[in-house]
C-alpha cells in the first residue's frame, strides 16, 4: 500500500478529495497541516451542530492507494489541474502492511459502567469484576458505551432498578440502553428509533445478548412506561417533551441525555409544564436529568 500526500489551502480540500476518490484512492483523509504547532486549529463544534470552518487554513490531505503506480499517475494528473494551484505535493511513500481488523479491535477496550458492569467487545474477555455484562461491538448506529451520555443512562439503569418494569428506550441507536434494561430485568422493552439502519442494529444486537424486546419505528411506542429513556441531543428532547412525558407511567421515571451542562435551564423550562426535571449526573461537560411523574403523589 502507498500514501500521497499532499498540502492545500482551506478552499481546496473538497476538490482535491473528490478527485482522489475519482482516481480510485482507498482511503482520503484531512488533517490541520499544523497540528502540534503554535498555528493549529480547533475546528470542534457543539454536538449536532456544524464545525465554525469546513477546514483548517492548511491541510494535509493523505491517500492511500494499492499500487505505487496508481499514487504516482493520481500526482500527475493534479499537477496538471487548474484547481491545483496553491496546492504542493508532500511525496509518496510505501505504508507497512498491518492487520487492519487487529488495530481497529483494539482501540476498543472493555468500557466500565459501574465496577460490576461492563461494555465488552465480543473479541475481549469481560474484566473478573464483571458480574453483568453487555456484548457490544463498533457498528452504524449510535451507543458503543464510550460516551458518556450512554455511560450515565446505563449507570442510572444499574443503580435505580428496572425490574418487572415496561422500559422505553427512545432514539435507541444501538439498543444499548434497551438491552442494558433487559439485564437489569425489565420485562417489556419497546425501543424505537427514526433510523431503520438503528432498529436492524439494535434486533441483531438484542441477540447477541440473549434478551428479548421490540424494536420498532417511533409509532411503535404504544400506552405508558414505567421507565421512558432518551438519549439524543438537547434540541430534539425540547421538541419532544409533550411526547416523552405522556408515555411516563404515574410515579414512572423519565431519563433524558445528550444535554450540556450549560443546557440544564433551557430543559427544564421546556419539560416544566409536564413534569420537574432534576439534574441526576454529570461527566465531561455533559449531564443526566431525571423526573418522576408528578401523579406518583396523587
Amino acid at each position: 500500500m502507498f500514501e500521497l500526500s499532499l498540502l492545500c489551502p482551506e478552499d481546496r480540500v473538497d476538490v482535491l478529495s473528490d478527485a482522489l476518490d475519482a482516481l480510485d484512492a482507498l482511503s482520503v483523509s484531512v488533517e490541520d497541516a499544523d497540528a502540534q504547532t503554535p498555528a493549529e486549529q480547533a475546528l470542534f463544534g457543539e454536538p449536532g451542530m456544524p464545525p465554525p470552518k469546513d477546514g483548517w487554513q492548511r491541510s494535509r490531505i493523505v491517500a492511500l492507494f494499492a499500487q505505487e503506480s496508481q499514487a504516482q499517475e493520481a500526482v500527475q494528473l493534479l499537477l496538471a489541474q487548474d484547481f491545483f494551484e496553491g496546492c504542493r505535493v508532500v511525496g509518496v511513500q510505501a505504508v507497512a502492511d498491518q492487520d487492519w481488523v487487529r488495530l481497529t479491535q483494539s482501540q476498543f477496550a472493555p468500557v466500565e459502567i459501574t465496577p460490576d458492569f461492563w461494555i465488552v467487545p465480543t473479541w475481549h474477555e469481560p474484566p473478573a469484576q464483571a458480574r453483568q455484562i453487555i456484548r457490544l461491538d463498533p457498528g452504524l448506529a449510535f451507543g458503543t458505551g464510550t460516551h458518556p451520555t450512554t455511560r450515565m443512562c446505563l449507570r442510572w439503569i444499574a443503580q435505580h432498578g428496572v425490574q418487572g418494569q415496561r422500559v422505553l428506550d427512545y432514539g435507541c441507536g444501538s439498543g444499548i440502553l434497551a438491552i442494558g434494561a433487559a439485564k437489569y430485568g425489565a420485562l417489556n422493552i419497546d425501543a424505537v428509533d427514526i433510523d431503520e439502519a438503528a432498529v436492524t442494529s439494535t434486533v441483531l444486537n438484542a441477540e447477541a445478548n440473549g434478551v428479548v424486546l421490540l424494536a420498532g419505528l417511533p409509532d411503535k411506542a404504544k400506552g405508558q412506561y414505567q421507565t421512558v429513556l432518551a438519549n439524543i441531543l438537547a434540541t430534539p428532547l425540547k421538541v419532544l417533551a409533550p411526547l416523552l412525558c405522556s408515555y411516563v407511567a404515574s410515579g414512572g421515571s423519565l431519563v433524558l441525555a445528550g444535554i450540556l451542562e450549560r443546557q440544564a435551564d433551557e430543559l427544564k423550562a421546556a419539560y416544566a409544564p409536564w413534569i420537574e426535571l432534576v439534574v441526576a449526573d454529570s461527566e465531561d461537560g455533559w449531564i443526566l436529568m431525571t423526573a418522576t411523574s408528578p401523579a406518583a403523589s396523587a
